[in-house]
């Protein structure tokens, strides 16, 4: 397995993204809600929207098989707030079949090594309150609670895992 950068020719891989959205949504919401919180059209449309710096500094990465097959994904970009600019990951997903294999930790190693590159002094992701296997992943890389709150959409709680970063 290796990473490399989405290609935005590619509409192949905008569509395995988005589906892949989609699939984390429907494990943390339930098949019902999850798949009926955004339809494809869309979450392709904010993949787009993440390959266009005219919108935000970001990248789509993609975790691949020696084949060249994607197995999984990662979306993280530059946000800024009170405090300052910080690095938002917006998006990971790995296929059930590669997970427990390091994919997860490899992309999320890949967006905080991005980070780092680009100076930022913090980095974040929000999650379900109950995705409770992705919280333990970022547990492991020293990422802790830093907010907490309902979702608008779902009712769902949840969670900000943040993790100051070391400059280079």
């Amino acid at each position: 397995m290796h990473l490399r950068d989405l290609d935005p020719n590619q509409p192949a891989e905008i569509e395995f993204v988005a589906q892949r959205m989609r699939d984390t949504l429907i494990e943390v919401e339930g098949a019902e809600r999850g798949a009926a919180l955004y339809t494809q059209t869309w979450l392709e449309a904010r993949v787009r929207w993440h390959l266009d710096p005219a919108n935000t500094i970001a990248r789509v990465v993609l975790a691949v098989t020696e084949d060249n097959t994607p197995c999984g994904h990662t979306i993280f970009r530059i946000e800024h707030d009170t405090r300052g600019a910080f690095g938002l990951i917006s998006t990971t997903y790995v296929l059930p079949a590669f997970r427990r294999h390091g994919v997860a930790q490899t992309l999320l190693e890949c967006a905080e090594t991005w980070f780092t590159g680009h100076k930022l002094p913090r980095c974040c992701t929000w999650t379900s309150s109950t995705n409770h296997p992705l919280i333990a992943l970022y547990a492991r890389n020293g990422y802790e609670e830093a907010d907490r709150g309902p979702n608008d959409l779902t009712d769902t709680m949840m969670v900000q895992l943040s993790k100051a970063l070391r400059r280079l």
